[in-house]
């Protein structure tokens, strides 16, 4: 019985599903696999491991707004695919599949979006050939892949550049202006599980793609053919620059102006224990701080660049687990602050030492809070911003992070956007303002900062600072993506300016809710697992978009805004792009916003609460009360959409 007939029976069977069927059936058919992949299957085959097969060709992968996101070991690797296994255990080959992140589908993704970006410049008058830039993390294949997108882009025709080793998402973003490519691609998978990864896209601007330009790619890369695959499989370095040594040294020195007063530094004198948890923030973070002259101590059991990311059960600032070594280390020496950052650096987690000794972890929510409060009057104080605030400056988050920023926006005379969960909405508002800026003042953007700034408040919009509540945080509009590497010189420079004061960072937290509210936030995961959860997800929202809750645990809701269907615009006047994401409002003050995952099986409820309360402690209690018994109704409500 032959390979083909052997997958027959087993679809006959009920071992495969359909749509398992005909995408295997397809790639065989096609002639495009190298001997090994072929080998591969039929090992899987023979040993009739029929779940592997289905969780490698049950779907094509999609290459969805911001580019693709996959398994590339699988659960089980066939000797085939292991071959010659590298000095950190992963197999030689990536994971053969439709539904898996592999060659095969990075050329599909590295093609189309080529294809697209020549058509732009053809469009746009520009006939030279299409430029990129491409960083990698240091997950498994990262850098095999950022090799082998490079050489595919000159085999097209095209100018590619590669970095000399690992580097952060923030890094790339910067660079892409820097070097003046149309595009960039970095390979991470964020702090998903290590054996992921994944393929983001960017676009000239330095942020990731929206629309026009994200649904155009994908239709670029549906349009990939699979007889276009073989072709681009050995990579060929020949063509491929390596990006100039000054272009990252003017991204160290960009970085420095995410610290508004050096002397607090200097003066303070703080100790920092940081840990890159593996991934890439030591390349631009630890210099970074000597530069200024902080007494940093690193984690040393998580220093080494590491895809298995042997010593946490996941590597995401998020998680207190995360902090485990970092937080010993901190007692040890006696550190002030700890700071700890993702694979990719551009998410960043903090703890910091209390008068007992001990040390508090902090939310997205609080940091990003405590920094937009701390920049804002720091830079009235260095007459950055004028003492009254003013309309054309702006602090921009996400609809999902606390109310608290637009209460500090407020006070100080400031404008707060709000935007869509991802950054890469953040980062689209910043080419506008930049556009809006040269029309005045052309080039302005090769100015130092503070020379940018005062042509923003003069001329268009001052970003003063921006972030989203899970843990990403940006300085400047230098870069548009969060950046984990600025993030930590701010932390450091405030916790700096909190000690000068006497404070400590939960003082220092205490005073901005005294000044501006207690506001607490919290987050509600429901996972929901596999085909089952996905339609349990898909009913609980359409639930709720056609009978909204009218109250919550007794509260009237007094506002439902359904982001999919109702016009909704922004404090700049600008639409707000459609996304099944609901928000209501509560007579008791209480917010809620509903949204399912992007990238996981999840559905999410954000739950924002304060207190009318002025003793702090009683509102700290008032509040955390209602968001528990917020959070046990909307599990039960959830779960009742789920299943009705």
């Amino acid at each position: 019985m032959n390979l083909t007939e052997t997958i027959e029976n087993a679809f006959s069977a009920g071992e495969i599903t359909q749509s398992s069927r005909d995408n295997l059936t397809e790639w065989l058919g096609a002639g495009f696999l190298p001997a090994w992949a072929l080998k591969a299957i039929e090992e899987l085959v023979a040993a009739k491991e029929w779940n592997e097969i289905n969780d490698r060709f049950f779907k094509k992968i999609a290459f969805g707004t911001g580019g693709m996101r996959g398994r590339t070991i699988g659960k089980v690797t066939p000797p085939a695919e292991a071959g010659t296994r590298d000095a950190l255990g992963a197999p030689e080959h990536t994971a053969v599949g439709t539904a898996n992140l592999n060659d095969f589908n990075i050329v599909r993704a590295t093609v189309g979006l080529f294809r697209y970006i020549s058509g732009w410049l053809a469009k746009n008058g520009e006939t030279r050939a299409p430029r990129i830039v491409i960083a990698h993390d240091v997950r498994h294949f990262s850098k095999h892949f950022s090799q082998l997108a490079a050489s595919i882009w000159t085999k097209l025709g095209g100018e590619a550049y590669v970095f000399d080793g690992p580097r952060s998402v923030p890094q790339l973003s910067f660079s892409i202006r820097a070097l003046g490519t149309d595009t960039g691609i970095a390979l991470t998978a964020s702090h998903n599980p290590s054996h992921d990864n994944g393929f983001k896209c960017y676009f000239r601007d330095g942020a990731q793609v929206i629309s026009p330009h994200a649904e155009s790619i994908i239709g670029e890369v549906n349009a990939v053919t699979l007889a276009d695959i073989p072709q681009f499989l050995d990579v060929d370095l020949a063509a491929v620059k390596t990006v100039p040594a000054e272009i990252e040294a003017r991204y160290l020195a960009d970085l420095e102006c995410a610290v508004l007063d050096k002397s607090v530094i200097e003066q303070a004198k703080i100790k920092l224990c940081y840990t890159n948890i593996h991934g890439t923030g030591d390349v631009m973070i630890v210099p970074a701080m000597k530069k200024f002259g902080v007494d940093i101590t690193t984690v040393a059991e998580q220093l080494p660049h590491d895809g298995r990311f042997p010593t946490v059960k996941s590597p995401n600032p998020e998680n207190a687990e995360a902090f485990t070594l970092s937080l010993a280390k901190a007692k040890e020496i006696g550190a002030d602050i700890v700071i700890g950052t993702d694979p990719d650096d551009d998410r960043v987690g903090i703890a910091a030492r209390n008068r007992d000794g001990s040390y508090t972890l902090y939310t997205g929510n609080q940091t990003g809070s405590m920094l937009a409060a701390f920049r804002c009057a720091r830079m009235k104080e260095l007459g950055i911003l004028p003492p009254e605030g003013s309309p054309h400056a702006t602090l921009i988050k996400t609809f999902v992070t606390s109310p608290l920023w637009d209460a500090i926006a407020e006070k100080n005379g400031l404008r707060c956007v709000n935007a869509l969960t991802g950054f890469k909405w953040i980062g689209a508002k910043l080419q506008k303002y930049q556009l809006a800026v040269e029309k005045t003042v052309p080039g302005y953007m090769a100015l130092p900062w503070r020379e940018r700034a005062k042509a923003q408040l003069s001329a268009g919009t001052f970003f003063v600072f921006g972030g989203e509540e899970s843990y990403g945080y940006l300085h400047s509009d230098s870069v548009r993506d969060k950046d984990g590497n600025a993030a930590a010189l701010m932390v450091v420079e405030m916790a700096s300016w909190a000690k000068l004061k006497g404070m400590t960072l939960p003082e220092f937290l205490d005073s901005i809710y005294r000044d501006y509210g207690y506001f607490l936030e919290s987050l509600l995961n429901i996972v929901l697992e596999g085909a089952a959860g996905a339609a349990q997800i898909k009913r609980i929202l359409a639930s709720l978009r056609e009978n909204p809750p009218t109250e919550v645990l007794g509260s009237k809701v007094v506002d439902f805004k359904d982001f999919g269907r109702d016009v909704i615009k922004d404090c700049d006047g600008d639409l707000i792009p459609k996304e099944d994401f609901y928000f209501f409002t509560l007579e008791n003050g209480m917010r809620i916003a509903v949204r399912g995952s992007g990238t996981e099986p999840k559905i999410k409820f954000y739950i924002f609460a304060t207190s009318p309360k002025t003793d702090l402690a009683e509102a700290k209690a008032d509040a955390a009360a209602a968001v528990e018994a917020a959070k046990a109704f909307l599990k039960d409500e959830a779960m009742r959409r789920a299943n009705g």
